[in-house]
C-alpha cells in the first residue's frame, strides 16, 4: 500500500461518488424525464415502506406490544434504502452527499448541482403522491393504522408548533438523520464490503437507527404528510415550515458533515501540496 493510500483511504469513495456524479449530470441534462422517473420508484418505494412500518407498529401495538412494534417497524423501515440502491432509483438525501462532494471538488456547477436536487425531489414527491392516491382509494391506513399515522403527523408537526426550540430539536433530527444514511452510503461507496449481504446489513442499520430514534427524513416526511392529507386534511403551514426545516438539516448532515467533512478528509493534493510547503520552509 502506497503512502498516499495509508493517509487517504476514503479516495475510492470519493473516485466512485464523483462518477456517480457525472451519470446523474447528464442524465438531469439529456435524460432529465428518465432522471425524473427513477426518483419516482424511489418516493415510491419510501411509501410503501413507510406504510408498511405503520402496520406494523399497529399490529404490535393491538398485542399491547408497542415497543416490540417500533423496533420492528422501524427494522423494516430499513429495507427501503435497499431496494432504492439496488433499484437504481433516485433519493434526495442521498445525492445531497454526491452534489456536495461534487461541488467541492468542482465537477459539477451550482447551477446543475441545483438542477440534480430539484428534480430528484420533484420525482420523490410524485412517486409519494401515486402511493397518497392509492392508499386514499383504499382501506390500506384504515383503523389502528391511520391512528399511528396521524399520532406521527401530530408530533412532526408539534415541532414546528413548539417555536425556536422544537425547530431546533427537528433541525438536529433531521441532520442526524441524513448522517447516517449517508454514513451507510459511505460504506457502500468505499469498496471495502465486496458482499452483497454485507452491503444489505449496512444499509438496512444505518435506516434503522433513524427510524427506531426518531430522526427526521425529509422524503418520508414529505410522503406521509401527502397521505395525511388526502386522509383527512392537514395544517399546510406547519407541514411546510416542517419540511424546510428537515431539508435544510438533511443537507447539512448529508452534505456537510459526510460529503463536505469526507471530501476535504481525502483531498491528498491540497493536503501534500502544504505539507510541501511547510516542509520547505
Amino acid at each position: 500500500m502506497t503512502d498516499e493510500a495509508r493517509l487517504f483511504p476514503g479516495k475510492q469513495f470519493i473516485s466512485t461518488v464523483l462518477d456517480a456524479l457525472e451519470t446523474k449530470t447528464r442524465m438531469t441534462g439529456g435524460l432529465a424525464r428518465v432522471f425524473v422517473m427513477r426518483a419516482v420508484m424511489a418516493g415510491a418505494i419510501i411509501g410503501i415502506m413507510y406504510l408498511t412500518e405503520f402496520a406494523v407498529f399497529a399490529a404490535f401495538g393491538e398485542s399491547g406490544l408497542e415497543g416490540v412494534g417500533h423496533l420492528v417497524g422501524a427494522l423494516f423501515f430499513g429495507f427501503a434504502l435497499v431496494f432504492i440502491y439496488y433499484s437504481k432509483s433516485e433519493l434526495l438525501t442521498s445525492n445531497m452527499m454526491i452534489v456536495s462532494i461534487g461541488r467541492y471538488h468542482r465537477a459539477i456547477s451550482a447551477f446543475r448541482g441545483a438542477r440534480v436536487l430539484v428534480l430528484c425531489y420533484l420525482g420523490n414527491i410524485i412517486g409519494g403522491l401515486v402511493i397518497a392516491l392509492m392508499v386514499w382509494g383504499s382501506t390500506l391506513a384504515s383503523g389502528e393504522i391511520g391512528i399511528q399515522m396521524a399520532g406521527s403527523v401530530d408530533t412532526k408537526l408539534a415541532y414546528v408548533a413548539g417555536g425556536f426550540a422544537g425547530c431546533l430539536d427537528l433541525f438536529i433530527r433531521a441532520m442526524l438523520c441524513n448522517f447516517m444514511i449517508n454514513l451507510g452510503m459511505l460504506m457502500i461507496y468505499n469498496g471495502m464490503i465486496k458482499n452483497e449481504v454485507m452491503k444489505a446489513l449496512a444499509m438496512i442499520s444505518t435506516v434503522f437507527v433513524f427510524a427506531f430514534v426518531g430522526f427526521e427524513h425529509s422524503v418520508a416526511n414529505t410522503v406521509l404528510f401527502t397521505i395525511e392529507a388526502f386522509q383527512g386534511g392537514l395544517d399546510w403551514g406547519l407541514a411546510l415550515g416542517n419540511l424546510a426545516i428537515v431539508l435544510a438539516g438533511n443537507l447539512v448532515g448529508g452534505g456537510l458533515l459526510i460529503g463536505w467533512y469526507y471530501a476535504y478528509a481525502n483531498d491528498s493534493s491540497r493536503h501534500l501540496r502544504k505539507r510541501a510547503t511547510s516542509i520547505g520552509a
